[in-house]
């Protein structure tokens, strides 16, 4: 199978400069929403800093875990556990029914090295069977520890809290923030954007996810997106893992998307997409403000897209279910070690894991000029 297309850069020396200053502006795409706000505020429009600083909802972690956690790395590191909710209540009801609870459709550990200036991303697929803590559930019941359950029902169990103990078990490393987006603002920050540009190679058709593309490239709006990321059964064996691949293009893609809009130039587009992406995210109460939130952007304002490296946690199939898959343990103890190290994730870590089966077949790219 060919390679996806990748972006276009260009051979001169103008054309190489032009794609660094879309890749620095990809990166401060965040900060340059949030940093608008406060310009916006001090330009008369204060409303409008504290109508999006409203818009956050977080959760406080840290209260409900307390004090038996991994301990800090304390170099200035930083590792956040970010979520995709497959939730159904509110407007999430288009999507499905449910049983009045939800699950972790998507789980990424985002490890920012110190000085945030490198990042390693481990994705953990949802059907990974793992020994989930005790916890507290939505009700305030105590919910006894199990072994061997899937890894999205700690979300299920528990919320937030739960998904963050059962990472922090899973890898031993703190998780210093948590960031959450549902179904509906994943779908609606796409569509602030005016869609997100993104090459096939082959056709997807998924009846599921409600997704159908042909091969070739196109800009996705919200709906298109999101069965995207959530489906399954239209590429590679139907598993999570091909899913996982599909995501992490994707983020690439919108990166890229995002880098190119110009929002400080369009101050409509700018107050679009703030509004949209402060509505769209839970996080936990340390990032639980426009500032903080501005804070962690302005962070990672050096951090180069070739300086992130996003693998999958190294897995088999459970011999027992080959719906479910298992962690492959001396390999997946490397990977978490790294973390812990503050180091890169060794090459051959993941070497032998099923997901990078599926990494071997890569059916999407990014595409660097759409309509905007």
């Amino acid at each position: 199978m060919p390679d996806a297309q990748q972006p276009r850069t260009g051979s001169s020396p103008s054309g190489a400069g032009e794609g660094r200053r879309r890749r620095r502006r990809a990166l401060h795409a965040t900060a340059w929403a949030v940093s608008g706000v406060v310009v916006l505020g001090a330009g008369g429009a204060g409303y409008l800093y504290h109508r999006f600083n409203a818009n956050i909802h977080s959760v406080d972690i840290d209260g409900a875990l307390g004090t038996h956690r991994p301990a800090k790395l304390g170099n200035g590191s930083m590792d956040i556990l970010v979520l995709g909710s497959d939730s159904r209540s509110g407007a999430n009801r288009v999507y499905g029914h449910d049983s009045g609870t939800a699950r972790s459709d998507t789980a990424m550990v985002v490890h920012l090295a110190k000085g945030h200036r490198t990042a390693s991303v481990v994705s953990i697929p949802r059907d990974t069977l793992v020994d989930r803590p005790a916890c507290t559930g939505a009700k305030g019941a105590a919910e006894p520890a199990q072994q061997q359950v899937m890894f999205n029902s700690a979300y299920e169990t528990g919320g937030p809290a739960c998904a963050v103990k059962t990472v922090e078990q899973l890898t031993g490393l703190r998780m210093d923030h948590y960031i959450e987006v549902d179904f509906t603002g994943f779908k609606n920050l796409v569509n602030a954007l005016g869609g997100v540009p993104l090459t096939t190679t082959k056709a997807i058709h998924d009846d599921k996810s409600h997704l159908s593309l042909a091969a070739g490239s196109h800009t996705l709006d919200g709906d298109q997106a999101l069965g995207l990321v959530r489906t399954r059964h239209g590429v590679a064996d139907g598993s999570d893992l091909g899913r996982i691949q599909l995501q992490q293009a994707f983020i690439k893609a919108l990166i890229h998307r995002v880098g190119g809009l110009g929002l400080f130039t369009n101050p409509e587009k700018l107050f679009s997409v703030a509004d949209t992406a402060t509505k769209a995210v839970t996080t936990d109460t340390g990032l639980g403000s426009v500032n903080k939130l501005m804070g962690l952007a302005q962070s990672v304002q050096h951090l180069r897209p070739d300086h992130v490296h996003m693998v999958t946690l190294p897995v088999r199939y459970d011999p027992a279910d080959h719906n479910r898959v298992e962690p492959i343990q001396a390999q997946a103890a490397r990977v978490w070690a790294a973390l812990r190290a503050d180091k890169p994730i060794p090459s051959d870590a993941t070497k032998g894991s099923v997901a990078e089966r599926e990494k071997a077949g890569k059916v999407v790219g990014t595409s660097s000029s759409a309509p905007r």
